[in-house]
């Protein structure tokens, strides 16, 4: 899932499930997962109101003191 919304930037869980060829639940799972370790963001998607965008959170690394 991650590489998916890596390559493909903001998807919907439509768009996922499309993508990945997973079952709904597996998706929903995988987003969730993402969600509760701060790798993922959720927007909503003002075409459809229904659903979400779904993007990862791009984060500058870390620089280590030396």
């Amino acid at each position: 899932m991650y590489k998916v919304l890596e390559t493909g930037g903001q998807l919907t869980q439509k768009d996922l499930i499309r993508e990945t060829s997973l079952p709904s639940r597996k998706v929903r799972y995988a987003l969730n997962r993402l969600k509760d370790e701060q790798f993922l963001i959720e927007r909503h998607y003002f075409i459809d109101a229904r659903q979400s965008l779904y993007g990862l959170i791009t984060r500058k690394p870390e620089v280590i003191a030396v």
